[in-house]
């Protein structure tokens, strides 16, 4: 592998990205790498320009264009390293595909990013300089130009031009120079990154149609939810109420997210606001989410009427859920840095992960429970439902399961990130299958002139008051207590009663 392919690894993975297609410099400082020193200027996906004529001194690309624009690149040196005319300090643009094309080796040996004396000796390029050779799909490929300090001089400013992108592919931007007298150097400046639909990266545009597609899903769906609760609202219980609550916070969400997109894509800049508010309705959304799905599997609402002891330790979980979650959306979609170091991002997503587990765990350990009382009850209306509800949660967390071996393999083979036009499928199938859910939780829970049946009522649920610590029911001693005795005519009585529960279960389900 060559010095500039693990330097793109490297830097795609650790270093300085804006997050956007306008790409600011302030003050970024070169780095050695191999013998070169570089600094990223920034890697997207581009589509290709929709045919025209392309105006390379354009400031603002026409819609169709697909370009690069390098505005006010300026290199300052310190006064103390002036005292000499430097040799160039150069950009390099190049398609991914295209990155053996930078780098040379002298006789077979060790690959180099700047030119060495052996190499200028062959006549393989000039000592100093970086090494690049046209490319074999496209000889006008890479683009690499750049400017030198004279004498004296502390400021060496890049000519402003745009680079037309006819290839669709992973782009990406160095700033280099091979001087090592050239100490503290500096980059200040912007470049501007263009697709034919708008200013949004590639490997992001097509989001912006999905949380589109979403935001109508999430209309048709509250639509159907709405009417339905207002027409039976008289049978309208707890539960039903958290489910609206959710219904209400997607919608949010996903305006939010489309908006958030919209903006992005018309100014190249991602509305910090917005995305605040959209990251802040999601994280809310799924806590809650998370929360009822709990709840639900505890009985509460339809066979309890309260979780009991076991309050305190939801809410618990709940707020220390939505604060992890809260603290990594807000790193990966608002800010500057787009890309964390391996560490600084496990140290995020290790906590969220540990807690969506452990959600999992109490989830499947209260449905067990429920069900189990609801069986020994013969609350058989209440038991299909529940049964209903555990098969759709199994098959939830079995296709996640599946989708997240998925991203290890789509991430692990893609080091270059050259399929970056299908990444957008995987935080959109999160969004898929977290709506898929919820439409079949407002199916088997949706408001009608039988909803009562599903509710908690007294007179059957006083068996599920009880902590769910223990997944059996406390069976009857078998020796007669003294009120027993003393009261034979209890016994027949509590029979009838028991009798009357079932056969008032049964003429429901009927």
């Amino acid at each position: 592998m060559s010095v500039i392919s693990v330097t793109c690894c490297v830097l795609l993975f650790l270093s300085f990205i804006v997050e956007g297609s306008v790409h600011e410099y302030k003050g970024e400082r070169f780095a050695a790498r191999g013998n070169a020193f570089v600094v990223h200027g920034g890697s997207e996906g581009i589509y290709s320009s929709k045919p025209g004529n392309f105006n390379e001194s354009s400031v603002i690309p026409a819609d169709g264009d697909s370009c690069i624009r390098f505005e006010k690149i300026v290199f300052r040196r310190p006064e103390e390293s002036s005292n000499f005319t430097s040799r160039l300090v150069q950009a390099i643009v190049f398609e991914v595909e295209d990155r053996e094309t930078i780098g040379g080796s002298a006789y077979g040996g060790q690959r180099a990013i700047c030119c060495t004396a052996d190499l200028a000796k062959l006549g393989a390029c000039t000592e100093g300089e970086i090494i690049h050779h046209p490319s074999t799909k496209d000889p006008s490929w890479p683009h690499v130009f750049g400017v030198s300090f004279n004498a004296y001089e502390l400021v060496a400013t890049l000519p402003s031009r745009s680079i037309q992108v006819t290839k669709t592919g992973m782009y990406n931007l160095y700033f280099m120079h091979c001087d090592p007298n050239l100490k503290g150097v500096v980059v200040e400046g912007k470049t501007i990154w263009k697709n034919p639909t708008g200013y949004l990266p590639g490997r992001m545009a097509p989001l912006m149609n999905f949380y589109g597609f979403m935001s109508l899903s999430f209309v048709i769906l509250g639509v159907f939810w709405f009417y339905q609760y207002a027409r039976y609202w008289k049978g309208v219980f707890p539960l039903l109420n958290c489910i609206t609550l959710v219904i209400t916070l997607g919608m949010f969400e996903m305006a939010l997210w489309y908006f958030d997109y919209a903006e992005f894509n018309e100014t190249g800049v991602r509305p910090t606001g917005i995305t605040i508010w959209a990251v802040t309705f999601g994280t809310v959304k799924r806590t809650v989410a998370r929360l009822i799905i709990l709840m639900v599997s505890m009985g509460y609402g339809v066979v309890r009427p309260t979780l009991g002891g076991l309050t305190s330790k939801v809410i618990m979980l709940g707020v220390t859920f939505f604060l992890a979650s809260e603290v990594l959306e807000l790193v990966e979609n608002v800010g500057a840095i787009s890309d964390l170091s391996g560490k600084a991002r496990l140290f995020l997503v290790l906590p969220v992960a540990l807690l969506d587990a452990f959600f999992i765990i109490w989830i499947f350990k209260s449905l067990s429970a429920t069900l189990n009382k609801l069986q020994a009850r013969r609350m058989m209306v209440k038991l299909d439902i529940y049964r209903k509800f555990t098969n759709a949660l199994a098959v939830a967390v079995i296709v996640s399961v599946g989708w997240i071996c998925y991203e290890l393999y789509f991430k692990s083979n893609d080091v270059y990130n050259e399929r970056w036009q299908n990444a957008w499928v995987i935080p959109a199938f999160w969004q898929v299958l977290s709506f898929s859910l919820l439409c079949i939780i407002c199916a088997l829970w949706a408001p009608s002139q039988n909803s009562m049946r599903y509710a908690y009522s007294d007179d059957v649920g006083e068996e599920f008051e009880r902590d769910d610590s223990s997944l059996t029911l406390i069976k009857p001693s078998t020796m007669p207590s003294k009120d027993v005795r003393t009261a034979p005519e209890a016994r027949p009585e509590q029979a009838n009663i028991v009798a009357s529960n079932g056969d008032l279960e049964e003429d429901k389900t009927e």
